[in-house]
C-alpha cells in the first residue's frame, strides 16, 4: 500500500522531532542532571520545530518569486472587465429583445442594475471605465440599436486590450 506524500513527510518530522528530543535529553543530562534532560529535549523539540517553519516560509517566498516572475498583470482586473462586459451584453439584450414583449420590464431594470454596479466596480481598468459607461449611455437611450451596438463593440474592444497583457507565460519562460 502507497500512502500519501503529505503523510510520508508527517512521519518524517515526527521521526526527525524524536530524535532531536531524544539528543537533547541525552545533552542534556550528560550537562545538567534531570533537569538538563528535560530542558534538552524542549530545546531539541523546539530547534527542529523552528528550522521546519523557517523551511517552509522559504519555499513560499520561493514560490511567489517564481509565479511573480511568470505571472504578468492583474486577474482581478482582467475577470472584473469580463464580468462588466457580459452585464453589458445581457442589458443590452434586454433592452433589444429580438421579439417585441419578450423582455419585462422588472427584467430589464434588473439587468441595467446589475450592469450599473458591475460598471461602478473601483478596480476596473480606466478604458473599460470609460467605454462601460459609453455602452451604458448608448443602450440607456434605447432608440438607436446600432448606436449601442457599436458601444458594446468598443467596450469589447477595451476589454480585449486589458486581457492582452494579463495573466500569460512569457516567451523566454520554458513550459
Amino acid at each position: 500500500m502507497k500512502s500519501l506524500p503529505s503523510t510520508r513527510l508527517y512521519a518524517a518530522m515526527a521521526l526527525v522531532s524524536a530524535c532531536a528530543a531524544s539528543a537533547g535529553t541525552y545533552a542534556g543530562f550528560r550537562l545538567g542532571g534531570w533537569w538538563g534532560s528535560q530542558a534538552g529535549a524542549i530545546a531539541g523539540v523546539g530547534t527542529v520545530l523552528v528550522s521546519a517553519r523557517l523551511t517552509t516560509r522559504l519555499c513560499s517566498l520561493q514560490t511567489e518569486a517564481s509565479l511573480r516572475r511568470i505571472v504578468v498583470g492583474d486577474g482581478r482586473a482582467e475577470g472584473t472587465a469580463e464580468a462588466v462586459l457580459q452585464g453589458l451584453l445581457l442589458y443590452e439584450a434586454a433592452v433589444f429583445p429580438l421579439a417585441p414583449g419578450g423582455v419585462s420590464t422588472q427584467e430589464r431594470l434588473a439587468r441595467r442594475t446589475v450592469a450599473y454596479r458591475l460598471a461602478a466596480y473601483d478596480s476596473l481598468p480606466r478604458s473599460v471605465q470609460v467605454a462601460a459607461a459609453e455602452a451604458l449611455e448608448a443602450i440607456d437611450h434605447g432608440q438607436d440599436a446600432k448606436r449601442a451596438q457599436a458601444a458594446v463593440r468598443a467596450l469589447d474592444q477595451a476589454v480585449r486590450e486589458c486581457r492582452a497583457g494579463h495573466v500569460h507565460v512569457r516567451d523566454d519562460q520554458a513550459p
